[in-house]
């Protein structure tokens, strides 16, 4: 059986690390600097230390700008794998938040016109930075177990809405300050110390579905959480994801471990193409379960029970 390429843009937040570990390369896309350059999107901190980067967007939001790979980019790039005869399956960040998508779209039919006999498989995952890096690992990891670029692109259709996200974005204000919610719940929120609980929806968006107060409250609700929805936990790999939030990821990687014994628990820094739409503030884990409702009835209920129990 042909081996095929795996390529997936940047906003997987997959560190050069796991790339070389899961034979997958990477598009980037583009970033605005402060100062006004365009550069292609980093996943490292060589370029800008973590800690510049995440003071200088707290103080202003708007100073840091984002867009995906374009056609022509996407259209560079499969031109070098058509020219060596290379099947590719191509992994976008999710269509509702990003035109990444719809760009590697197009792109595909212009390299098909020049070349005809080349397979390019283009998915979109409807998941964004670690969640979406998860699926381009099991992607890898059905490569490794011989099934064929069709068989792989279709378990990912099949399965894509069985990736969750279970934490937290503790930082509101920044969110609000990027037109996601009002000033007004954000400013309650980060007094409060509420912790809003996000989830992966059908529209490849995130949903609050649920908040927890204080952090010992929400470590709790959100290992039931997974327990409720996760499936075989012991044979899975979790990541972690965190936006300058380390200490609460590396306490959670020791809950989970503790709790459901995975194969392994990797601790994500959120690179700039996701944090700096994201801001500071987020702490969530992936992993694979059973899944999720259209609604998100089922995974707003998990929630609601833990609160009427636990109030």
């Amino acid at each position: 059986m042909k081996r095929f390429e795996i390529l997936a843009d940047a906003n997987c937040d997959l560190v050069e690390k796991y790339q070389k570990e899961y034979d997958i390369s990477v598009i980037p896309g583009h970033i605005v600097m402060p100062d006004g350059s365009d550069i292609r999107a980093f996943l490292s901190w060589d370029i800008i230390s973590k800690e510049e980067f995440y003071a200088t967007l707290k103080k202003n939001p708007d100073s840091y700008a984002t867009s995906p790979a374009n056609v022509a980019d996407f259209e560079a790039e499969f031109e070098k794998f058509a020219a060596e005869g290379k099947d590719l399956l191509v992994m976008t960040i999710s269509s509702g938040i990003s035109g990444a998508y719809g760009f590697a779209c197009t792109a595909r039919e212009q390299v098909l016109e020049r070349h005809p006999d080349a397979k390019i498989t283009v998915i979109d995952t409807l998941r964004f930075g670690p969640g979406f890096g998860l699926m381009v690992v099991h992607a890898s990891l059905l490569r490794e177990k011989g099934l064929s670029m069709e068989e792989t692109a279709a378990w990912l259709e099949e399965n894509k809405n069985r990736f969750h996200q279970a934490g937290w974005l503790d930082d509101l204000s920044f969110v609000a300050k990027k037109g996601r919610l009002t000033h007004a719940k954000a400013f309650f929120g980060t007094l409060a110390g509420v912790k809003p609980i996000g989830e992966f929806d059908y529209n490849g968006l995130t949903t609050v579905i649920g908040k927890f107060k204080g952090a010992k409250a929400a470590y709790a609700g959100l290992l039931e959480y997974i327990e409720k929805t996760v499936e075989d936990p012991e044979d899975q790999i979790f990541f972690i994801a965190q936006t300058n939030r380390l200490p609460q990821a590396e306490e959670y990687k020791r809950l989970i471990e503790e709790k459901f014994h995975p194969k392994a628990v990797y601790i994500n820094d959120v690179f700039p193409s996701v944090s700096i739409n994201v801001g500071p503030g987020l702490m969530a884990a992936y992993y694979i379960g059973k899944p999720i409702s259209k609604d998100l009835s089922e995974e707003k209920a998990i929630i609601d029970n833990f609160l009427s129990k636990n109030s």
